[in-house]
């Protein structure tokens, strides 16, 4: 589902504008990127939590020519799925 399906999704059962709901999504977005950015935890109950992890800087290998190669170190996103969801999704 891409975005543009979640507000068509969520206009069909709410009596609200697309644009309306389009705001709504967008700013949800953008405040769950202000807080990651802020190093936050975002926890969304039932969904699950995003958080940052830092990785270290290590050595990796080209694949193409077996060079040696330095990753720099960097800050991903982590995404950890609430026990509400994982049951959902293997019932």
């Amino acid at each position: 589902m891409i975005k543009s399906e979640l507000i068509r999704v969520i206009g069909s059962k709410l009596a609200i504008s697309k644009n309306d709901i389009e705001l709504v999504v967008n700013s949800a977005i953008a405040e769950i990127n202000n807080a990651l950015q802020n190093n936050e935890k975002v926890e969304l109950r039932g969904l699950g939590s995003f958080s940052i992890t830092n990785k270290a800087e290590r050595m990796g290998r080209n694949p193409k020519t077996g060079e040696d190669i330095t990753i720099s170190a960097r800050s991903v996103v982590s995404f950890k799925a609430s026990t509400t969801l994982k049951e959902a999704i293997n019932s």
